[in-house]
């Protein structure tokens, strides 16, 4: 039985990834009595009074919507919302084993910003945190934007701000290896959609000032007619020297690639037209812009991907489940940028200098201590910042 097979049983088996448990006793007519009525009654009067309450006597403290419309699921494009549901169910599982956040799966069954935004912003105060999953671009960055200003709690795109992170503590770490300095390098992003955006923003924030952007066209260059507004609007922040070609055109003398973009389009000849000792992160899934045998071939001094069966795995489960594990300990107002850079630094603190090698510039999934120290870092980090609450 191949994967997909067992995927396809195991679901069935399942009937769905995730359930409600309650948390109260319902076994007399005295449970009844406390937990519904007449006794539901005094918490409901003093959320009525203080809205903030509803944080203390409900579950609204521990509680993830994981929001799509369906639009850019996985690999899989436009599939809608109820295709989209296993991926949802699945986000929400990982919160719970990971970070014990209790996520909950909304799939809204429309393409229509405002109508995005409003559902969201109607029902956000049953929630701690939004996460949104799997939309597409440019509409994911809108979504985001408008939901932050109606929203008063964390409003986190993990398409974006998840991989934006994971990316961060890679290159952090792999620049230690490599004897670099964040602000010295000169980096390449091959893809300009929603991820690859992010990520070149925050590496940015994070100190990187040498830039270019490559679309399938070719290199992302100010005043190119081609250019949506959001690639224009990175045009304007990156590849200053305006030069144009493609993506080997780019890469010459480059320090480091990081690929959102599509499988096997980057050679080995390509990687050799690079700096020495370049990073090589090719994270489009389920292949590859280039294999990491095929890049070392090249000269690959370090090389990661999305995938696990590959050293280096670039995940964003490394990310999520502590970065709302922290705002959500905190009553965070927002995931701010001060609250990611926190996040990035102590994923990349996992990996202490005498286990850092070519093979290991990344935590593993599974290693407990990640969460801890995401969880810590971003909550001390929204405290200074002015984000928390409590």
């Amino acid at each position: 039985m191949d994967l997909k097979e067992r995927a396809l049983r195991a679901h069935e088996e399942w009937g769905g990834k995730i359930e409600v448990i309650a948390r109260c006793q319902v076994n007399s007519r005295d449970d009844l009595s406390v937990a519904y009525t007449p006794g539901v009654a005094e918490p409901c009067l003093k959320i009525k009074d203080d809205v903030s309450l509803s944080y203390k006597y409900t579950r609204r403290h521990n509680l993830v919507a994981v929001i799509t419309d369906g639009t850019a699921v996985l690999g899989l494009g436009d599939i809608g919302p109820e295709a989209g549901m296993p991926v949802m169910e699945g986000k929400c599982a990982l919160f719970k084993a990971f970070a014990d956040v209790d996520a909950f799966p909304i799939c809204v069954k429309s393409k229509n910003v405002d109508e995005i935004v409003r559902t969201v912003e109607l029902i956000s105060g049953s929630f701690g945190g939004i996460n949104l999953e799997d939309i597409s671009a440019p509409r994911c960055f809108e979504i985001e934007r408008r939901l932050k200003q109606v929203c008063d709690i964390p409003v986190f795109h993990d398409d974006q701000h998840g991989t934006a992170v994971c990316c961060a503590a890679a290159l952090l770490n792999a620049c230690r290896l490599t004897g670099r300095k964040v602000s010295d390098i000169k980096m390449i992003v091959n893809g300009c959609g929603a991820a690859a955006i992010a990520v070149t923003r925050f590496l940015m924030l994070l100190g990187v000032q040498d830039v270019t952007m490559v679309e399938r066209f070719g290199i992302v260059c100010e005043g190119d007619s081609r250019l949506n507004p959001a690639q224009a609007e990175m045009a304007a922040l990156t590849n200053r020297c305006h030069q144009t070609g493609t993506l080997a055109d780019a890469l010459k003398g480059a320090d480091v690639f990081f690929g959102m973009s599509a499988p096997q389009v980057m050679t080995a000849e390509m990687v050799s037209t690079m700096a020495d000792h370049p990073m090589v992160f090719a994270m489009a899934n389920p292949v590859p812009e280039i294999w990491p045998e095929d890049a070392k071939k090249g000269g690959a001094a370090v090389v990661g991907t999305g995938r696990s069966d590959y050293p280096n795995q670039i995940n964003n489960v490394l990310a999520f489940p502590g970065i709302f594990r922290g705002a959500l300990d905190v009553r965070a107002s927002d995931i701010n940028e001060e609250m990611k850079l926190a996040a990035a630094h102590a994923i990349a603190g996992c990996v202490p200098d005498a286990e850092l090698n070519a093979e290991h510039i990344m935590p593993l999934a599974f290693d407990p201590q990640v969460i801890r120290a995401v969880a810590s870092a971003v909550a001390q980090a929204a405290r200074s910042s002015g984000a928390a609450r409590i």
